[in-house]
């Protein structure tokens, strides 16, 4: 004998529950003109948010390309420095110290010197200084496009990154400018660099040590001649620096010495070597110094350039404004879409629909104009940032991991508009309906 068992009735969905996701598309693109007006605030707030957010990460990782750029495995630096280009000098000897040091390989200096760049058409601009051996790749691992690095082993001789060469009046190779306030020396230019120059500094102008050395002392020459004439008297001349006025056949920079005043020491640990120790060595041979590790001196600057200054704050202020913005926007559509069709909500909750079934309609309306607004405004904002990185040399650093964080962001923006427009359906009255 065969046992029937007693199944329960499978549960019925009335139809109208289960294309909810067309119910929240037909009311989100019934009124094309409305829905192009609607995702274009959405769009203007994104795009806002993504311009601060990308302009303030492309102006950080910019204030420590450099850095990220060279080979050094350490940078000694004086013990009161603050960023990669506010230091107190050093004399060059800590170069000698520290290569003495166990488990150094290789010790170079570095110059970071301030000056006046004079054009052929006598306009000046603010300059930075960058010298080093152009002989080793530690510290200018960035590449040359135009000319050679070796050409800085000419007296007097620069390369510039290509961003800055409309600041500085340079149109082709072999252009000429000056270098320096007082007793200005020439500066020939030899080479072209790209995407080394910060966002937040004077022109970089990248020289031999030698070269950098000469315009560093360049600007501070005075001179004092004394003689005595025939009746035993002391006569002195004070020799002013002469102002703008380059000279005419200037001798060759002289070697660097060891008194003469760096700005860092690169070094270069030998295979296998713990870069931990190593610090503790070089601290403790060279007094009055710190060491940083790459990614530590890079942090450093951009720590102060986007905490220590008003930068970040005001390009985060800039992103939340935008968020709120987008938020009042979206909040805005959603309730007006709720209103405009309330009685069709009314209608779902006369036949049954639980509220979470009228929530998900609001809720996916949100979105669908979350991802409709992020990807024009992804799109929109690489184009920008190609444009503005090609013709004004600012970077508006778009990661993937920033991208991601954008979406989420908009969605997270665009569901919580969407809270506003759920109130007024909470409170709505099936009756509704029945009413004139």
């Amino acid at each position: 004998m065969t046992a029937h068992l007693d199944r329960p009735a499978p549960r019925r969905v009335l139809p109208i529950f289960r294309p909810m996701a067309s119910i929240a598309r037909k009311n989100l693109f019934e009124d094309i003109p409305r829905f192009i007006v609607a995702q274009a605030g959405i769009v203007f707030a994104v795009s806002l948010v993504t311009i601060q957010l990308g302009i303030l990460q492309g102006f950080s990782r910019s204030t420590a390309r450099l850095v990220d750029e060279s080979s050094a495995d350490l940078w000694v630096a004086s013990k009161d420095i603050v960023h990669l280009e506010l230091s107190s000098p050093m004399p060059a000897q800590r170069v000698e110290d520290a290569q003495k040091v166990a488990g150094v390989d290789r010790a170079e200096a570095l110059m970071i010197r301030s000056s006046i760049w004079r054009d052929s058409n006598g306009k000046i601009n603010p300059i930075r200084i960058y010298g080093f051996d152009p002989n080793s790749r530690m510290f200018a691992g960035w590449d040359v496009t135009q000319g050679k690095l070796s050409d800085l082993n000419q007296p007097y001789s620069i390369i510039v990154d290509s961003n800055s060469l409309k600041a500085l009046g340079l149109n082709q190779i072999n252009d000429r400018g000056t270098i320096g306030a007082f007793n200005a020396l020439p500066a020939k230019f030899v080479g072209v660099t790209q995407d080394t120059q910060s966002i937040a500094s004077s022109a970089f102008v990248y020289t031999s040590l030698e070269n950098a050395n000469a315009y560093g002392l360049g600007g501070s020459d005075t001179g004092l001649t004394c003689r005595t004439d025939p009746s035993g008297r002391l006569s002195c001349l004070n020799q002013t620096p002469r102002f703008g006025n380059p000279d005419p056949n200037p001798d060759p920079p002289r070697r660097v010495n060891v008194q003469d005043p760096i700005s860092f020491v690169l070094i270069r640990a030998k295979p296998g070597e713990d870069l931990g120790q190593l610090k503790q060595r070089l601290e403790s041979a060279l007094p009055n110094t710190r060491v940083f590790t790459q990614t530590e001196i890079a942090n450093l600057t951009r720590s102060y350039w986007t905490t220590r200054t008003g930068v970040g704050f005001v390009l985060g202020l800039g992103a939340t404004v935008g968020f709120v913005v987008g938020m009042v926007i979206v909040g805005q559509i959603l309730y007006s879409s709720v209103s405009d069709h309330i009685r069709e909500f009314g209608t779902l909750k006369a036949m049954g629909a639980s509220n979470w079934v009228i929530y998900s309609v609001i809720l996916e309306q949100a979105l669908w104009m979350a991802v409709l607004g992020f990807i024009p405004s992804i799109a929109l904002c690489l184009g920008l940032g190609a444009w503005t990185q090609a013709a004004k040399g600012i970077m508006i650093l778009i990661t993937p991991a920033t991208g991601a964080g954008i979406l989420v962001l908009t969605v997270v923006m665009c569901v919580g508009s969407a809270l506003f427009a759920v109130q007024k359906v909470t409170r709505v009255d099936p009756a509704i309906v029945f009413k004139a």
